[in-house]
């Protein structure tokens, strides 16, 4: 399964701690779970702590339980982390893919339209401005990838981490 959610990357890694320290060793319902979220990282709402929370499933640190939500006792690696990332967040593999056939560094935008053409159907029919909401959704993706160390962001674009 691919999860869709890639919240906002401001602060990356000390956001993602914190957001991995919030979820519960003993599990507790999505509402408990999204509310220490929602208190911990001050986030402005509960849909926002129900995209961290989906987020960090999507990474393995945390585990949906027949109880509720648990926390993942892990560390926070960024080669594992990466790996989940691009294999379990819908966009991630693509947009990695994407730059790594690229002659050299590509903009969010320029990502975009590589990528443009696996935004299924539904996304496209869900939002007014599918477009816009998807550019800033590769956005949020290059810029966790380069969380994970999967992406150089420079001056004139993000590069793989390779190149």
């Amino acid at each position: 399964m691919r999860y869709k959610v890639a919240p906002d990357p401001e602060n990356g890694r000390q956001a993602l701690a914190a957001a991995h320290r919030a979820v519960p060793l003993v599990p507790g319902s999505t509402d408990d779970c999204c509310a220490r979220l929602q208190t911990r990282l001050d986030l402005p709402n509960r849909e926002t702590a129900n995209e961290w929370l989906a987020f960090l499933d999507a990474l393995g640190l945390a585990a949906e339980t027949d109880r509720g939500y648990e926390r993942v006792r892990t560390d926070l690696d960024a080669e594992d982390l990466g790996a989940s990332f691009r294999e379990r967040v819908f966009g991630a593999r693509e947009v990695l893919d994407a730059l790594g056939a690229a002659d050299g560094p590509m903009t969010p935008v320029e990502a975009f339209e590589a990528v443009r053409s696996m935004v299924p159907t539904w996304e496209r029919n869900r939002h007014a401005d599918w477009e816009r909401e998807w550019r800033d959704r590769v956005a949020r993706l290059l810029d966790w990838a380069v969380v994970f160390d999967l992406v150089e962001r420079r001056s004139d674009g993000y590069v793989a981490a390779s190149q």
